[in-house]
């Protein structure tokens, strides 16, 4: 799998993914911490990437583009460090990564760990 982390995400998170095998990177970077939200998405489609942000815009340009991909996991957590959401991003991986990989919006809180499969169909 491979790993797209928005402006609002630690990069200790992509480093921690990076240890693990997986390739990773931070927009920041790439200097790209002022790409839109849109565009960040078509580069995450271009390059085969899933996103993760805890931007809740991202969900929002997914449905309405009922594109298939890339996923989207989006951190609604309480504590947002590095160490907190790399515990999240270990579950997810450990548990999830077929549908991630398939394309998905997934919105990850303290208490669970919601899949919505793309395209959303209203």
């Amino acid at each position: 799998m491979k790993f797209l982390a928005d402006m609002g995400i630690s990069p200790g998170a992509v480093q921690h993914l990076r240890q693990q095998g997986y390739d990773a990177v931070h927009l920041i970077e790439q200097n790209l911490g002022r790409l839109p939200d849109d565009a960040i998405l078509e580069k995450a489609r271009l390059e085969a990437r899933i996103v993760f942000t805890h931007d809740l815009d991202f969900a929002d340009l997914m449905a309405a583009s009922r594109a298939e991909l890339p996923s989207v996991v989006i951190f609604r957590l309480s504590n947002m460090t590095a160490g907190n959401v790399n515990r999240y991003l270990d579950l997810l991986v450990q548990n999830h990564a077929e549908s991630v990989e398939r394309g998905a919006i997934v919105s990850v809180t303290e208490k669970r760990i919601r899949i919505r499969t793309l395209p959303i169909n209203r």
